[in-house]
């Protein structure tokens, strides 16, 4: 598969404490951002062999304040991502946005390729969509990217017990047909578990309903990325291996590394003992997203 590397924007750095990493002091994009240091300086091994992460901490909050006395205060990120670009050692970049529209958000958005929108199934996240489209809207029309497109809407937290989750998902793939993702994501117990251990819920339940649903909606979000375009080299089969968590030009494990996702049966008391079922109906074909 690709490489990826993960940039946590989010000052609540969810995804940097999900991965088990500290919401560390110095270690985040701050000074990248402010064209202080290098992004790639910010690169840390996680404890999955082809996942990268640039980490967050409370202090990104801080960047909202800076960024508007900068030059180009819009295109910081992209700027800050160029020598990636041009040397890249990663496939994909996921960038993690905070939950509200700030100057973190809109750098995102300037230096994106694609947006993936996940979609909770409650009525207020359909008025967040029409906020979201029109933004992108806005971030195309200035200039600032305009290549900026929608790779799809994931519909996130949804229970089947309730009339409205499937209520609020049939509404948005009324409006969005085909680029909103087949693949639907649960809510479960097991899932809101996992980040207080640090854990992601494949490592946490490699068993339950919410880790088959993400590993449906991972092959599909490949699938729309290759069918516009983006392509990665595989690994020769003769590479030498390399440990869990370290790239492949540095065999030494880092000093702050996570522990490697434990390889245990599945926690008891998971959703179920079995592997899920493809969440997503077979005969379903996937649709590249509208220029």
């Amino acid at each position: 598969g690709p490489r990826v590397l993960l940039i946590d924007l989010d000052p609540q750095a969810n995804a940097t404490s999900g991965l088990g990493f500290e919401k560390t002091e110095g270690r985040s994009a701050y000074r990248a951002l402010l064209g202080a240091e290098s992004l790639a300086d910010r690169i840390q091994p996680t404890a999955y062999e082809r996942l990268d992460l640039v980490p967050s901490e409370i202090d990104m909050c801080g960047v909202e304040v800076e960024l508007p006395q900068l030059d180009d205060y819009l295109l910081r990120l992209r700027l800050a991502l160029e020598p990636l670009r041009q040397a890249p050692r990663h496939d994909i970049v996921v960038i993690d946005c905070p939950p509200s529209v700030g100057l973190l958000t809109l750098n995102s958005l300037a230096a994106a390729d694609w947006l993936l929108v996940p979609v909770q199934c409650e009525y207020y996240a359909l008025e967040g969509i029409s906020m979201i489209t029109r933004l992108v809207e806005q971030i195309r029309d200035s200039g600032a990217n305009p290549d900026l497109r929608i790779l799809g809407f994931v519909m996130t937290m949804h229970d089947a017990r309730t009339k409205l989750s499937p209520q609020v998902a049939a509404d948005v793939r009324e409006h969005f047909g085909d680029l909103v993702f087949e693949t639907v994501i649960p809510r479960t117990t097991r899932l809101a578990e996992a980040p207080s251990h640090g854990k992601a819920i494949i490592d946490y339940d490699p068993y339950s309903v919410a880790t088959a649903a993400y590993e449906v909606l991972a092959q599909e979000v490949l699938e729309r990325l290759q069918a516009a375009g983006l392509k990665w080299q595989a690994e020769p089969a003769d590479a030498p291996p390399t440990a869990a968590g370290t790239p492949a030009e540095n065999t030494s494990p880092a000093p702050d590394q996570p522990p490697a996702p434990a390889s245990d049966p599945a926690p008891e008391n998971s959703d179920q003992s079995t592997p899920a079922p493809d969440p997503r109906p077979p005969s379903t074909p996937l649709t590249p997203p509208a220029a």
